[in-house]
């Protein structure tokens, strides 16, 4: 009797994946029916494709800051119905959030690194000669035409700014921009540090390679360390404070003009307290004139 009734337990079993398999195959075929025929799809596929695209829109044309809540308030505003459930769980799908109060900045662009340098100065900002440690931070600038941005890379020796850009965008080019023309004017031989801030242009793939073929070693300051990158922070400080701030901006050439003659004046003519008030340019000038004596005596 108990083998019987096993047999009968496992037929049912069997019926029961057959009927499953069957069921499978069937949505598996109308699913690839339906993308070779967006037509054929139901209706709800329809009206989500529809309202998805206006939720987005909604989303966008209010800074990408509402939620789920708000972007159903606005759509009815708009005489868009919808039910507020639809449009959170569209938004879900779309991977469309609200900003909250106290939330912090997560952009990561695709080149970020995953594993980040490690900070080789400790808010040590000093060095013993030129081409041994540079710091490098950007800002931004309010203009007529939008927000500008400006990046300088110093070196540590005498604070002379050796490399600087300016752009309409804060994407990586624009800092490994400024990178390269420090590297092109200053041609580093000897062992040399370059310290950043941790934002994301700074340990990107793509400016941390540009170190290393450099012969650079990057270093980046460590979280939740508001001193991680004081002197650069300073020097664009200076720069705002002496240019920025004493007027309103049109655009970008305006600023470029501006950064242009600053960094001229500051390099070569800007007296700097911290290396006994006389211009980079000079300080730089004092040393090799004493090493160079040195290597003559020896």
């Amino acid at each position: 009797m108990g083998g019987a009734t096993d047999d009968k337990a496992r037929l049912k079993q069997l019926e029961k994946e057959n009927r499953e398999l069957r069921q499978a195959n069937e949505t598996y075929h109308l699913h690839k029916a339906r993308e070779a025929a967006p037509e054929t799809r139901p209706a709800r596929w329809h009206r989500d494709e529809a309202l998805s695209a206006t939720i987005e829109r909604v989303w966008r044309e209010n800074k990408s800051v509402y939620g789920a809540d708000k972007v159903w308030k606005q759509l009815h505003r708009e005489g868009v119905a919808a039910a507020r459930c639809t449009v959170e769980r569209l938004m879900r799908r779309a991977g469309l959030k609200g900003v909250r109060r106290g939330d912090p900045k997560r952009w990561r662009p695709i080149d970020e690194v995953e594993e980040k340098p490690l900070d080789k100065v400790n808010r040590q900002f000093k060095a013993d000669r030129p081409n041994a440690l540079w710091v490098s931070d950007f800002t931004y600038i309010a203009t007529w035409q939008g927000f500008i941005y400006a990046a300088l890379v110093i070196d540590v020796f005498a604070r002379r700014i050796v490399g600087w850009r300016v752009s309409g965008s804060a994407q990586t080019q624009f800092v490994l921009d400024a990178l390269e023309q420090a590297v092109w004017s200053r041609r580093p031989g000897e062992k040399l540090v370059h310290h950043s801030d941790r934002g994301s242009q700074y340990v990107s793939i793509r400016y941390t390679d540009r170190l290393l073929d450099a012969g650079i070693e990057p270093s980046v300051g460590s979280v939740g360390d508001s001193y991680d990158n004081a002197l650069a922070e300073t020097v664009i400080g200076l720069f705002k404070t002496e240019v920025i701030y004493r007027q309103t901006w049109r655009g970008r050439e305006d600023v470029e003009w501006a950064v242009a003659d600053w960094v001229q004046w500051y390099n070569t003519k800007r007296l700097l307290g911290p290396i006994g008030y006389i211009p980079p340019a000079e300080a730089e000038a004092a040393f090799y004139a004493e090493t160079s004596g040195y290597a003559k005596a020896a």
